[in-house]
């Protein structure tokens, strides 16, 4: 235990003076927030709650996404090309530590980024949940579990920054864009919502934005199946590929 403090301590300080984590993390995910309270707040809806009420649930994954499809897999990529990785090897830190420390880090980013939006929104707006704060907190650490497992897999078998460089755009923007947590999920085409209810982000904002507008929301079992298993068979898999250099 006492090791897997001090690595966590030591990539703690590492996490928090990288500007890119920090902006992606939460300065860019808050600016949203902003930005589209400025724009809706408080206007009702056709369904019969406020413009906010409606995108909360997917503003507080954009900082999620951004850490769990960037902030993992590009830090582990340039350790594993400063061959910081590789001196690892022959230390008692396994893979499944890397992933955990890594994972862990992240995870209290984006948890600040996601109380950071809720304080803001609720002092400059009055924003309030309408639903189970419990199942909403449920929701988003089960989305985390996936994302962060898929980051995980993707910092395991890409090998080089140029590879992961190219797996984050592929994954990261298609998932920010077309999940609904940037732009409205419902103004896309049928066709398209088809492809976008593939994205692990999608099932997660569906079921965080299910919560936090009612107390027993229907249909939230399949998108809780969906994630929990992209979690599990991502982190097992992350561990079993998990490449040294």
């Amino acid at each position: 235990m006492k090791k897997y403090l001090t690595y966590l301590k030591i990539e703690a300080i590492l996490a928090f003076r990288s500007i890119d984590l920090v902006f992606f993390g939460v300065i860019m995910p808050i600016g949203i927030a902003v930005l589209i309270a400025a724009i809706g707040g408080n206007s009702m809806t056709a369904n019969g709650y406020t413009y906010l009420q409606g995108t909360f649930g997917s503003l507080i994954t954009v900082g999620l996404c951004a850490t769990a499809l960037m902030g993992i897999p590009l830090c582990l990529s340039d350790y594993r090309d400063k061959k910081i990785l590789k001196h690892f090897f022959v230390t008692p830190v396994r893979p499944s530590m890397i992933l955990l420390v890594q994972a862990i880090i992240n995870a209290l980013i984006s948890i600040f980024s996601a109380i950071a939006i809720y304080i803001i929104l609720k002092l400059g707006w009055g924003y309030e949940i309408n639903g189970s704060v419990g199942m909403l907190v449920l929701s988003f650490m089960v989305t985390m579990f996936a994302l962060y497992g898929l980051g995980m897999l993707i910092a395991s078998l890409c090998r080089t920054t140029k590879s992961v460089n190219l797996a984050c755009t592929l994954f990261y923007f298609p998932m920010l864009f077309l999940s609904g947590a940037t732009v409205p999920f419902e103004i896309f085409p049928k066709w398209l919502q088809s492809i976008a209810n593939v994205l692990p982000l999608t099932q997660g904002i569906k079921l965080i934005k299910s919560y936090s507008l009612s107390s027993h929301p229907k249909n939230t079992v399949g998108p809780f199946i969906i994630l929990l298993a992209v979690a599990v068979i991502s982190i097992i898999l992350s561990i079993k590929t998990f490449k040294w250099e």
